[in-house]
């Protein structure tokens, strides 16, 4: 079974692999149809992943479109998604919460997982912590911003991107294991890091791409990433594993997925031509600009991952004491 250890364990080689250039291009007709892929958040980091991608897929089909579909935390994407006709013309670009997480903090989701055919991962980003000036200048480790949360509760507090994220049960789960009440302060978009420049909030758990202009300026510190590895666009700065707190090691995936019912055929098609755009140097050059790094999932392995990462963040979900809304 593959386990969440197990693709973070393989994650450095797996990038080794698409960097190396080992899966063919995709030589068949293109698909006459206009395609879509739905996104479910304004313009920001997975609309532009899903165009840049989205270029090099000309061997899949002629037109794309990648459309924007905002609402319900992006559940009106994924059901929008679920109700298209399974033939390969409309297809999904989401991050892996929504099938993992999101039926454990949604009372009624509209969708499940077994309602999509995973495709392909296309990046992965681990999540970062940093602080700001609220928290004393020298505080630059985990360890020393772990006991000034503790000395100092009132100003615990750490900023992300919503409610019922995996960014949220982080930080909820930090402050269980290190014992202290570390209050999440829920943004929409890049707030976060707005305000954590301001000093409203002590710290912000985002992805990496969110701040690391402000990191590399000194306007903000990173004091861990949550991946397996050192990120390479922050290759100084600690994991959690190295700072002690494994637990949270943590990745961000982002992947296609389309109707359950698609034919085999038109998914495999999909997949191949997927891992040929992954080896574009027009795509490696821009997943670096926007700090995110290839990573692609074979799809058996990334239906496995599915399951056995919503059976984990269920767990966490509980653990948190979270209650699922609406």
């Amino acid at each position: 079974m593959m386990t969440r250890r197990d693709v973070l364990t393989a994650w450095t080689a797996a990038v080794a692999v698409s960097a190396a250039g080992l899966v063919p291009r995709v030589h068949a007709q293109p698909f006459a149809k206009t395609v879509h892929i739905l996104t479910g958040f304004t313009p920001g980091l997975q609309d532009a992943l899903a165009r840049l991608v989205a270029g090099q897929m000309s061997d899949y089909a002629k037109t794309i479109v990648v459309e924007n579909r905002p609402g319900a935390a992006g559940r009106i994407a994924a059901e929008a998604v679920k109700a298209a006709d399974p033939d390969g013309s409309t297809m999904l670009f989401a991050p892996l919460g929504f099938m993992m997480l999101f039926p454990h903090v949604y009372k009624r989701l509209g969708y499940e997982p077994q309602d999509f055919a995973p495709v392909s991962t296309v990046a992965s980003t681990p999540t970062l912590l940093t602080v700001g000036p609220k928290a004393p200048g020298n505080v630059t480790t985990l360890a020393e911003f772990v006991a000034w949360c503790q000395a100092n509760p009132n100003f615990a507090t750490y900023g992300t991107a919503g409610a019922g994220t995996t960014l949220h049960f982080i930080g909820a789960m930090l402050g269980r294991i290190a014992g202290f009440d570390f209050l999440h302060v829920p943004y929409q978009g890049n707030g976060a890091i707005q305000d954590l420049v301001k000093g409203e909030i002590a710290s912000a758990i985002m992805p990496v791409g969110s701040s690391l202009g402000l990191i590399r300026s000194g306007d903000l510190r990173a004091l861990v990433t949550t991946g397996p590895r050192r990120c390479p666009f922050v290759p100084a700065v600690p994991t959690v594993r190295e700072a002690g707190y494994p637990s949270l090691e943590d990745l961000t995936w982002y992947g296609f997925f389309v109707p359950a019912k698609t034919p085999a055929p038109i998914v495999q098609k999909l997949n191949m031509t997927i891992q040929a755009a992954l080896l574009t140097e027009e795509v490696k050059s821009g997943m670096a600009k926007l700090a995110v790094e290839p990573d692609s999932i074979a799809m058996d392995d990334f239906a496995r991952l599915i399951a056995s990462e919503s059976a984990r963040w269920k767990d966490i979900v509980r653990s948190t004491g979270f209650v699922p809304t609406d």
